[in-house]
């Protein structure tokens, strides 16, 4: 019977793969060498989710715990930290964060826990104002996700649009203001107004309750299937792209639409 393997034996053999006569390549990680795996990982780990393969969770979410442990075996042999106060950090966090149901406290809906969990949050990292909490979001998050945080931040205090209208519109007002910069040929002020104009459109996506990231994935996955039934077409009546205009190519991007493509 093949041997089903548990937790402990994983940091056994994280800790056997970095001991002398161990991998080579595990020994010579740091923290800073695997910030790239933990990141592609993570990522990797959201793609099985969203394909929906049980194998493929299990699996990607092997690789994101082989992070941890890889970060947790580090620690110990510096003697700064062990696998051991990672759990016991996350576990105390979990508790001091959720005192609806350690506590007793009363928070009625999901909006509440929110709105009390950034409050413990403030305290905890000793933030004073907003504008702290705001600054505390990583800025090599996606940018797209970056900017949902700071809007959600401020909208816990009540600084935000009345509706999913006034959001649109402040979209036309950046367009605008963006059509002026290309006009006058203003690079620093076009990338100012491309900035603002992003930014907007996140706000529309909060108000819809939809995920930009997921949107715009969603719409480049679009592309590349449109694209590729003009290449097709292309090949199939051997034309050469680079040699057609932009309105030839156009027509047989509105056939692939046409044909739900």
């Amino acid at each position: 019977m093949t041997k089903k393997y548990k937790f402990e034996d994983l940091l056994e053999i994280m800790e056997k793969l970095r001991a002398p006569g161990g991998c080579p390549w595990d020994q010579e990680q740091t923290h800073e060498s695997l910030t790239k795996c933990m990141i592609e990982e993570a990522y990797e780990a959201v793609d099985a989710i969203n394909e929906g393969s049980k194998e493929k969770i299990i699996e990607e979410l092997g690789d994101v715990l082989l992070q941890v442990v890889f970060h947790a075996q580090i620690g110990k042999e510096n003697k700064s930290f062990d696998i051991d106060d990672i759990s016991h950090a996350i576990s105390e966090k979990l508790v001091y964060r959720h005192p609806h149901i350690f506590k007793n406290e009363d928070l009625k809906d999901s909006q509440a826990v929110l709105r009390r969990w950034e409050d413990l949050k403030k305290q905890e990292k000793g933030h004073t104002s907003v504008t702290q909490s705001m600054e505390s979001v990583p800025r090599n998050f996606p940018a797209l996700m970056r900017a949902s945080k700071v809007q959600k931040k401020a909208q816990l205090v009540g600084f935000d649009w009345p509706n999913v209208e006034g959001a649109l519109l402040k979209i036309k007002e950046e367009t605008k203001e963006l059509e002026e910069t290309i006009l006058e040929k203003d690079k620093d002020r076009q990338m100012s107004e491309i900035g603002d104009l992003l930014f907007s459109v996140v706000n529309v996506c909060r108000f819809l309750d939809i995920d930009p990231e997921k949107a715009l994935n969603s719409s480049s996955d679009k592309f590349i299937k449109r694209f590729s039934y003009v290449e097709e077409k292309c090949l199939d009546n051997h034309l050469k792209m680079e040699e057609m205009t932009i309105e030839e190519l156009d027509k047989f991007w509105d056939e692939g639409k046409n044909e739900g493509r």
